[in-house]
């Protein structure tokens, strides 16, 4: 399925999902906007915009001169909203799917 949404969005999600693992634990450096674009290949300024958006969210600080850290609790925080979107968003999509596919949750959770 193709993601139309904005480079930006999907550099965000690809950070918090490394939040949310713990690839960036809390406390951590994240990678520089240049690091982080050029492993990405992305433009720098759409990098900027996605981090951005985690300090307007209170997820990250800045340390001028230094770089931008992951504030703690920034994991649960992440993962408490992914969750909600999941339950109240891309759930009841999922499910309608599956009736309409004639696919119990049953058989989903025996592949597991």
């Amino acid at each position: 399925m193709a993601d139309n949404r904005p480079v930006y969005l999907r550099l965000r999600d690809e950070i918090a999902a490394a939040i949310i693992d713990g690839r960036y634990a809390e406390g951590e450096m994240l990678p520089s906007v240049r690091a982080f674009a050029a492993e990405q290949g992305a433009n720098p300024l759409t990098v900027a915009k996605a981090y951005q958006q985690f300090q307007a969210d209170g997820l990250i600080r800045v340390q001028r001169g230094v770089g931008m850290f992951v504030r703690e609790g920034a994991a649960e925080q992440l993962r408490s909203a992914e969750r909600a979107q999941f339950l109240e968003q891309e759930w009841p999509q999922i499910r309608q799917r599956m009736e309409r596919l004639g696919i119990a949750p049953a058989e989903v959770l025996d592949e597991a």
